[in-house]
């Protein structure tokens, strides 16, 4: 099931530098990983973003869910990177390459060189490219991420894989096209205005996550979700009225002390309250 976190373009705003705002991202990229959500959309707040708004959010969330080895070749030098060094390691264990116990790994690859004679070039972390088949009914393009089997570095043995390479999808949407997707599952809107997390309550929660996977839409700092969406709190959500879609709206931080919760931080108390095992 596709778990799926929401985040505006406003996620920055409070951030003192670029450097402290690439730090943030990273820590987002890094609640990501942990709780294995497969898409991140960044959704546009116009009104608050700043400086660092929407390229510059999707561009460090974008490189950092980038394996390591594939970063240069995909992102080049760009200004939005210049504090890229501060990023906090992901250490996503479907992109690691092979251990010594291992017999085979999953890594992920770029297509520099297409040949006519059915093989291409990839860049997957070996010290070198290295040429691979490509497999039946398979369609490839320059620049393509692609999955590759490596069961040994020396000699190399790998294979391409038709499958489409595992990580986290980062793209720019809209709140209404992100919820009305297939995969979306269940809606959940974090604010400190929704139903404060229960024991009690949570039980129905898990089981539709666990069944239809989850879409969890997130505030930034000083400006939460019915802020950016723009209808009153106090009125509408007591109503349970105009909840612009969300089949739910809860608080996972009941009794906050502290009066801002920073989007990462939100994240990491949400997703391990959704991320239980019932």
């Amino acid at each position: 099931m596709t778990r799926t976190v929401l985040i505006p373009t406003s996620l920055a705003r409070e951030a003192g530098d670029m450097r402290m705002a690439t730090r943030k991202i990273g820590y987002i990229a890094r609640a990501a990983t942990i709780f294995k959500v497969d898409r991140i959309g960044i959704f546009p707040d116009p009104d608050g973003a700043g400086d660092l708004g929407e390229e510059f959010v999707s561009t460090i969330l974008g490189y950092a869910v980038t394996p390591p080895h594939l970063r240069k070749e995909m992102w080049g030098q760009r200004p939005e990177l210049a504090y890229a060094g501060v990023l906090p390691p992901l250490r996503a264990s479907p992109q690691a390459g092979s251990g010594s116990e291992d017999l085979e790994s999953l890594r992920q690859g770029i297509v520099t060189q297409i040949r006519p004679d059915g093989c291409v070039w990839v860049i997957c972390g070996m010290q070198n490219p290295i040429s691979l088949i490509v497999p039946p009914n398979m369609d490839v393009a320059l620049g393509q991420r692609v999955s590759v089997r490596v069961s040994s570095e020396n000699p190399v043995r790998a294979r391409l894989l038709p499958e489409p390479p595992q990580g986290i999808i980062v793209e720019t949407v809209d709140i209404e096209s992100a919820l009305n997707r297939k995969d979306a599952g269940l809606k959940i809107a974090t604010s400190r205005y929704g139903d404060p997390i229960s024991i009690s309550g949570l039980n129905g929660i898990l089981k539709r996550v666990e069944n239809e996977g989850m879409t969890v839409a997130f505030g930034a700092p000083g400006r939460g979700l019915p802020t950016i969406l723009g209808f009153d709190p106090e009125r509408s959500l007591k109503q349970k009225k105009d909840c612009f879609g969300f089949d739910c709206w809860i608080n996972t931080i009941p009794n906050q002390a502290s009066e801002t919760v920073r989007t990462e931080e939100a994240m990491m108390a949400s997703l391990s309250i959704l991320s239980l095992q019932k």
